[in-house]
């Protein structure tokens, strides 16, 4: 019998988390992170690697 995480991940979790309520912000975060820090594009951002890039991606 697999752990509940395993078939979770087998289910292509990551395109079902991407579909949730909460995640339907992005944008608009986003567009807030860039106006918090006076976004400059010519610096760099590093993603530290969790979630599905949501962020990192607009950013």
């Amino acid at each position: 019998m697999k752990q509940w995480y395993e078939s979770l991940y087998d289910e292509n979790y990551a395109k079902t988390y991407d579909q949730e309520s909460y995640t339907q912000g992005t944008i608009g975060e986003c567009d807030f992170i860039e106006k918090e820090i006076k976004y400059n594009k010519s610096l760099k951002i590093i993603d530290i690697g969790c979630g599905t890039g949501r962020h990192t991606v607009l950013l």
